[in-house]
């Protein structure tokens, strides 16, 4: 099956299968979203969605919710997801389906999770259940660029966040900002700390912003919070060591830990970054908010380490100052009116 030319209702169906995935972001990282409606002779007589990690997958809440089992023999199931072969935090959902007798899965990603990718196609083919993939495959990896990210390229993805002037600054030469982004934008930002794992900031950030990264202005669980801090200069007085969530500093001199912050020794000078985000990965933290400052945000830059960016630009203008990052070669997704600034998103490329 193509993008190109499926079956009209199959398309429909697989829109709402993805609508549906989308509400559990924020809450099953780093798993990833995935919704599944099932429809008999063209109605959908159940659907689900994963709703946080740990819990039941999308298929399962998708047949719970049919309340005629029988007619599942006859349906065809759209999954945003190759359904799972393996037993993790619960059981394989391609034994459900051909428990089920399911006629037909459409699937919109393959899953290339290397320990998955494959084996729930395989099943459900070996069961004899027809099953097609790739139908709205790019908007599936787009939903879910988190997941394929830390899959593929065995590092989190990793999200930039800045707010300019007009003239294009940062913040002023003594590293002040406020205030350059309005509220609603600095609403919207509390939002996307609750969407992803982990927060990030540089020295110069935490040291004169003294941020609290966490979530106030919305609804939704704090992130981990992450700070460099390379030699060890911070004073412990700062709001990211009040021991209220859990903290990462990555430095060069030493490893310790308290309750809730954690301090990392990285041996890479020179690679500081990426040893950084490895270790990450290791920790499975599968996306990063980095929200400053100037000389992280274009080191990553500079290191090709970022996979979107989120950009404010608001009305007044400082004259001088620190200048905001440029980006070289970023292809820009879409931008909208925030009240009176402006939000850019960019990509790297094409996802």
């Amino acid at each position: 099956m193509s993008d190109t030319d499926p079956h009209p209702q199959d398309t429909l169906m697989m829109r709402r299968a993805l609508q549906l995935a989308e509400l559990g972001r924020g809450s099953v990282s780093p798993n990833p979203m995935v919704g599944c409606v099932i429809a008999h002779e063209g109605r959908i007589i159940g659907e689900g969605w994963h709703r946080k990690y740990g819990g039941p997958h999308a298929e399962v809440n998708a047949v719970a919710a049919v309340e005629e089992k029988a007619l599942l023999a006859e349906s065809t199931a759209y999954v945003t997801l190759e359904p799972c072969a393996h037993f993790g935090k619960t059981p394989p959902c391609a034994d459900l389906l051909i428990g089920h007798r399911l006629k037909r899965v459409v699937v919109c990603n393959v899953d290339t999770n290397p320990l998955v990718g494959g084996k729930g196609l395989a099943k459900l083919r070996a069961a004899g259940i027809a099953v097609e993939t790739g139908l709205l495959e790019a908007e599936g990896r787009l939903l879910n660029r988190r997941f394929f990210t830390f899959m593929e390229r065995k590092r989190p993805y990793v999200l930039l966040k800045w707010a300019e002037t007009a003239d294009g600054f940062i913040a002023r030469a003594d590293y002040s900002s406020k205030w350059i982004s309005n509220a609603e934008a600095r609403r919207l930002v509390h939002r996307w700390r609750a969407e992803e794992d982990a927060v990030l900031v540089g020295t110069n950030t935490a040291l004169y912003d003294n941020p609290r990264l966490n979530v106030r202005d919305w609804t939704g669980d704090d992130p981990v919070r992450i700070v460099i801090d390379r030699f060890l200069r911070l004073p412990a007085g700062l709001h990211l060591f009040d021991q209220t969530q859990t903290t990462l500093c990555y430095n060069l001199l030493e490893d310790k830990a308290n309750e809730y912050v954690q301090y990392v020794k990285l041996d890479e000078p020179e690679g500081f970054l990426p040893a950084m985000l490895d270790d990450l990965y290791r920790r499975k933290i599968a996306s990063v908010l980095v929200e400053g400052g100037a000389g992280l945000l274009n080191a990553l830059l500079a290191a090709g380490l970022w996979d979107e960016a989120r950009v404010f630009r608001g009305p007044a203008a400082f004259g001088s100052g620190i200048a905001a990052p440029v980006l070289r070669g970023g292809v820009t997704a879409h931008k909208e009116e925030i009240g009176d600034n402006t939000l850019a998103v960019y990509y790297p490329g094409p996802f």
